[in-house]
């Protein structure tokens, strides 16, 4: 098997874990099983940065989202006793799976138009040019260094919200 026979079959296999984990994310009924769908999503992308030869960001995929995002969901569900409601419960009828099935092809349609025309005008696929992980680590530090505190920013904020969500119900009860 050839190199780009084996890239063409990861690209498959890591495009039907992406699938697969979105639609367990969007279709379970339960949140710790929607946050597992989730996981398997973000294990896929990082395979595909994998495939880009980006291995650096793919051990970032893993550690950050993974690592960090998906445990704080989970504790965020944890602390906070989220329930099904009722609301939830009710069969879902045809005119809203149709719409929801239109809301989502919409924007991947327009993206993949997009991406089309592109890549027919250009002709042929340039790599871009390699970065150095020093060079990602001294732009991350310098000018991207306001975005990087930010993301800090918010996983603090939405950590600090389900501790106090879960204070909150216990103390209800």
């Amino acid at each position: 098997m050839d190199t780009q026979s084996a890239a063409l079959l990861l690209f498959i296999v890591y495009a039907v874990v992406i699938l697969a984990g979105g639609i367990m994310a969007v279709l379970s009924k339960s949140l710790v099983r929607a946050l597992v769908g989730l996981v398997l999503t973000l294990f896929g992308v990082a395979g595909m940065y994998l495939l880009m030869a980006a291995p650096f960001i793919a051990l970032m995929q893993i550690l950050i989202y993974v690592g960090a995002v998906a445990v704080l969901i989970f504790f965020a569900i944890m602390l906070t006793n989220a329930t099904s409601s009722g609301d939830e419960a009710k069969p879902r009828s045809f005119g809203r799976v149709f719409l929801a099935l239109v809301a989502a092809a919409l924007p991947a349609g327009l993206l993949a138009a997009v991406a089309w025309s592109q890549a027919a005008a250009t002709g042929a696929v340039r790599m871009p040019a390699e970065v150095s992980i020093d060079q990602l680590g001294k732009a991350l530090l310098n000018e991207y260094v306001l975005v990087f505190e930010l993301i800090s920013v918010v996983l603090f904020v939405a950590m600090a919200g389900a501790v106090l969500l879960g204070f909150e119900r216990r103390k209800s009860k």
